[in-house]
């Protein structure tokens, strides 16, 4: 069943930034990943407030968490250090 990355993020160096976003879909391609929700107006009702937000689905647990751990994103991950505050949850559908 499928499983969800659900990703809330706001960007304090959005040039230091791009090198994330530069690196980080070629870990989203080897895994399936496919963009549910990317940004757009979002309120925010209860907790910490984010700029942005993004749901992705993969086919499966182990593949969003696989994802996660890749080599690929690992290195997409260290160009965003210091540059973002980033929330990323991982959730399995029931549905």
């Amino acid at each position: 069943m499928a499983a969800y990355w659900i990703a809330h993020v706001t960007i304090h160096d959005m040039e230091q930034y791009q090198h994330y976003m530069a690196l980080a879909p070629q870990a989203f391609e080897k895994y399936q990943a496919k963009f549910i929700a990317r940004g757009g107006l979002a309120l925010t009702l209860e907790g910490q407030h984010f700029e942005r937000h993004v749901i992705i689905e993969f086919p499966d647990l182990a593949t969003a968490q696989a994802c996660y751990d890749s080599d690929e994103y690992k290195k997409a991950r260290a160009e965003r250090l210091n540059c973002a505050d980033v929330m990323i949850s991982i959730v399995e559908c029931l549905v």
